[in-house]
């Protein structure tokens, strides 16, 4: 009979410990948590909806939205992926519903249905969840692993990321590489910007860009009391985590609020428009998909006043106007953490484990699920999704 310790209590660690039970029946489970709750991550996540996974129904396309491991994901969507995850749920009585966007929430809108399901699912497998257990002592020994003075067969690590490398030193100890944690998925701060008088306001289809790089995203811009988020924003810093650290988070974003990317299309749009704007004052003659309440913030920008007839609008206006539009600049000086969540890229490093089985190379016996490792997705439910399938794979124990 097997006996595995599974450590951390969120959605990767549970997943693994229920894992186990179907590939090893007779199992004897133990999952550690340190803290007195868990799947505190699943709670608060989608704004306490749960985004659980993305309606990307191949492991190709999954693989792509990882800034950091998708290629060595890919061994693991091979095994286990979306469609895997919400046949999962549904057959434990949790169905999923897909968003415009491509995320995909439980039906309640409510993430206490995760965390209910995986909280059930364990105490009927017969999992021993110890709350309130850090794990002091992790040691291979000639028969297994000796953890907090108890032998086990095997181990596998679900703690999670860490914000600082510390918070790694009990991985090196067992002579694996860390890759430097830094945080990913953040909002962008613009102190003194008057842009954030438009706090609330979102643009739908906007291009995000960090100057000097090559770094560029599509997606919804939220205009924040503090700056910009949304996902154009966050799925930026993801892709550019490490290189936003590099600079401390100091670096100018530039803005195309019509999210077309060639100027000559832009320029003929307005165009065309022209006809419909001269008859209206410029404040009601919008000719891209833009908020209402957004358009007179450009309008400003190139002192132009919303209630100026539109018949006014010279060459040299428009040309401003679409400068402004398409190349607009704004100084960032820091980040937020995106709502409660909390991603970083950086841990173990990739190819010190088999991400066939999840086991490390450097240690037998040792396994490896979720954010413990050097991976992280842009947001839109892959940070969880990499969580059920590494989670998946790593409580098959292969070899075992």
């Amino acid at each position: 009979m097997v006996k595995a310790a599974v450590i951390g209590g969120g959605a990767a660690g549970f997943f693994a410990a229920l894992s186990i039970r179907q590939h090893h029946p007779q199992a004897a489970i133990a999952l550690f948590e340190k803290s007195n709750k868990v799947l505190a991550k699943v709670k608060v996540s989608g704004g306490g909806r749960c985004n659980v996974t993305n309606a990307t129904f191949s492991a190709s396309g999954l693989s792509k939205c990882y800034p950091r491991g998708g290629k060595s994901l890919k061994k693991a969507f091979d095994q286990f992926q979306t469609e895997d995850t919400v046949k999962w749920f549904e057959a434990r009585g949790v169905r999923l519903h897909t968003e415009e966007d491509g995320r995909m929430f439980p039906t309640t809108n409510n993430s206490q249905t995760i965390v209910d399901c995986l909280t059930r699912a364990a105490a009927d497998d017969g999992i021993a969840v110890r709350m309130q257990t850090p794990v002091k002592q992790l040691n291979p020994s000639p028969s297994g692993w000796m953890v907090n003075d108890e032998l086990f067969d095997c181990v596998v690590v679900a703690t999670g990321g860490s914000p600082t490398p510390k918070g790694f030193d009990w991985l090196r100890a067992l002579g694996h590489r860390i890759a430097e944690p830094v945080p990913s998925l953040f909002t962008f701060n613009m102190p003194g910007n008057s842009i954030t008088e438009l706090m609330g306001v979102v643009v739908p289809r906007a291009i995000a860009r960090v100057q000097g790089t090559k770094l560029s995203e599509e997606g919804p811009i939220l205009i924040t009391h503090w700056g910009m988020s949304g996902p154009g924003i966050l799925k930026l810093s993801a892709w550019g985590a490490r290189e936003l650290a590099n600079r401390d988070y100091n670096f100018t974003a530039q803005i195309n609020w019509i999210g077309e990317p060639n100027e000559d299309n832009a320029r003929h749009a307005l165009d065309q428009a022209l006809p419909d704007i001269r008859k209206k004052k410029l404040g009601n003659a919008c000719p891209w998909d833009l908020p209402r309440k957004f358009w007179a913030y450009p309008l400003d920008r190139w002192g132009c006043d919303a209630t100026q007839p539109g018949m006014d609008l010279r060459k040299k206006d428009r040309n401003r106007l679409l400068n402004t539009l398409l190349n607009d600049a704004h100084e960032v000086r820091g980040k937020t953490t995106f709502k409660e969540e909390f991603v970083t890229c950086g841990g173990v490093e990739l190819s010190e484990v088999n991400f066939h089985t999840m086991e490390s190379r450097i240690v037998p016996g040792l396994y490896f699920a979720g954010e413990v490792l050097d991976v992280d997705g842009i947001t839109g439910g892959f940070n969880f999704q990499a969580a059920w399938s590494t989670g998946f794979v790593a409580g098959q124990l292969k070899g075992r």
